[in-house]
């Protein structure tokens, strides 16, 4: 996870909450990098163990969502380089939207594979 500086006095609001933000989807960027790779053994794990279609058919839309917000991240990520340059309320607004938007997706996200990451456990401890 990545480390928050503390905020120089000479920095203003605006600057310190895009650091802020920029921190925190570098996080999430990790986050679903780390998820990424954990499907990439969770899937063959249910197919040796369980060969559960049903089960199998979840985590790989799991690991589709993953990518498509993975990718969702790295293009907002770019679009944070302009968010300093611009200091009109409009765009405050604009970010804070966009943000709060990818947070939720973020969240929402985790909340789904964390579920199916314990059926799946669950399911394997029941069959073993």
């Amino acid at each position: 996870m990545k480390q928050v500086n503390r905020p120089h006095l000479h920095e203003s609001l605006n600057q310190i909450i895009v650091k802020k933000d920029k921190l925190e989807i570098a996080n999430w960027i990790e986050t679903m990098e780390l998820i990424s790779n954990e499907l990439q053994y969770l899937i063959p794990l249910e197919k040796r163990l369980l060969g559960a279609p049903a089960v199998n058919q979840s985590l790989l839309t799991v690991q589709r969502e993953n990518q498509l917000r993975l990718g969702t991240l790295y293009r907002y990520e770019r679009t944070m380089i302009n968010a300093i340059e611009y200091d009109t309320t409009e765009c405050d607004a604009y970010y804070l939207h966009a943000h709060e938007k990818n947070r939720d997706g973020f969240m929402d996200h985790i909340k789904t594979y964390t579920a199916l990451k314990l059926t799946l456990l669950s399911k394997i401890l029941e069959r073993f």
